[in-house]
């Protein structure tokens, strides 16, 4: 995930105006033989104003001669007795230099002092806490950039700096806080009917991954795949699903079912397990179409396996040839079994063939008759054999009454973000997260 840096200090103050050398109020001299007067308020001394008279300044700093700019503060900070407006006048034109000469520490101590002066109207003081909690962000002191940017929150009641408090938390290693403040956003954004952001998920899913914290990966995979689908995301959330220490393994060809259909291109690997797969559980059709889609995709056929590649391919092309010449003669001997499993596999093999409707009534007829093993798992199957028909209300109400921890239920609700997922959508862009 990149580092989310705010833009450079320069331009911040260049676009508030922190970078101008300010106006100013001189006093008038007074007359020695005449009593002393108060100086007016928010003006400087004649003594302090000959050093940092604004014209003469600016001059300076465009001139780039900023050793003489900060020759001329430091003569009128050795000056006694300062007003509290003079001390804001001289701060205001060390953040100049500070930010011209790249000085941090002289402008962020003149930026807090001008913020904690009093003197700066409403929506200076905003502009001015905003550039320097960035500044503190940008130098990578996120504790100090926290403070102020929840003082930025606290005093204008707005929360765009939120973003970078909880990726100053994550930079800062406080890995428990920010997962704390992510899942705070995710759970406001999916009751608001809206999409997380993808950079949140991003930074939720490195959260998990910093600490270990599988459940917590998982569940920003997860939502990546629900909002920004791709083929990286759909891969990573599959594969790691099986890692889970209540996964079943007898889910291995099911995952491989949805991830074909998911993403736009498996790797040689999974389509030549997914085919052995297949043809283990009776499904040779299923492994041809694995296999052929394979070829297509230019994965398998090459490299130190393109011979074995090659022969399960002959392999799958023979028994799916024998299956679909023969599969209409097994309807009777399924019925005729002592439970439905036989009409199940039946039926799932009409959906590979594109004969959703009659592979679906097949495996609705296999649950009735009963004595199934797993029923659960059938109830699974029947809910994306729906999907992959595109009956999409169907789909989902199967797939939602559909529970288990061993992997099934994992499945029934990845299937579902499969079926909504955005039509034709601006897909996420393909980076895993780390």
């Amino acid at each position: 995930m990149p580092q989310f840096r705010i833009a450079r200090i320069s331009l911040l103050l260049a676009a508030i105006g922190l970078s101008a050398v300010p106006a100013l109020t001189p006093a008038f001299a007074q007359d020695k033989a005449a009593p002393a007067a108060e100086a007016p308020k928010d003006s400087v001394r004649p003594e302090i104003y000959k050093l940092v008279e604004p014209a003469q300044i600016k001059a300076l700093m465009d001139a780039k001669n900023y050793t003489e700019v900060q020759s001329r503060l430091d003569q009128a900070e050795a000056l006694p007795n300062k007003t509290p407006y003079e001390i804001f006048v001289l701060n205001r034109m060390r953040i100049s230099l500070g930010s011209a000469t790249n000085n941090t520490q002289m402008t962020t101590t003149a930026l807090e002092s001008v913020i904690n002066s009093g003197k700066l109207q409403p929506a200076e003081q905003k502009d001015f806490i905003a550039a320097l909690g960035n500044m503190y962000y940008n130098a990578k002191e996120y504790q100090k950039a926290i403070t102020w940017f929840n003082r930025y929150q606290t005093e204008t009641g707005d929360n765009k700096m939120r973003p970078y408090i909880i990726r100053a938390y994550y930079f800062s290693n406080d890995f428990a806080t920010a997962k704390t403040e992510l899942l705070k956003d995710l759970e406001a954004a999916q009751k608001s009917n809206t999409a997380p952001k993808l950079e949140e998920l991003q930074l939720l899913a490195n959260t998990g991954a910093k600490t270990k914290d599988q459940a917590t990966y998982l569940l920003a995979v997860e939502n990546l795949v629900r909002y920004y689908p791709s083929d990286d995301y759909w891969t990573d959330l599959l594969s790691r699903t099986q890692g889970k220490a209540t996964y079943s393994t007898r889910f291995a060809l099911d995952i491989y079912r949805l991830q074909k259909a998911a993403v736009s291109k498996m790797s040689a690997e999974d389509y030549a397990e997914m085919a052995d797969l297949a043809l283990l559980a009776g499904q040779p059709i299923e492994a041809k179409q694995a296999l052929d889609a394979g070829f297509t995709a230019g994965v398998l056929g090459k490299g130190p396996n393109a011979d074995k590649h090659k022969k399960l391919r002959a392999q799958a092309d023979r028994q799916a040839a024998d299956d679909m010449k023969n599969i209409g003669s097994g309807e009777a001997s399924a019925r005729k079994s002592k439970n439905g499993t036989g009409l199940i596999n039946l039926g799932y093999a009409y959906v590979t063939m594109g004969q959703y409707d009659k592979g679906i009534a097949l495996i609705q007829e296999g649950i009735a008759k009963g004595g199934l093993p797993n029923a659960e798992d059938a109830k699974l199957r029947l809910g994306y054999s729906y999907a992959l028909a595109g009956k999409k209300d169907e789909a989902i109400k199967t797939l939602q009454t559909v529970q288990g921890a061993d992997g099934r239920g994992d499945l029934a609700r990845y299937w579902t973000i499969w079926v909504n997922r955005p039509v034709g959508g601006a897909a996420a862009p393909a980076q895993a997260a780390q």
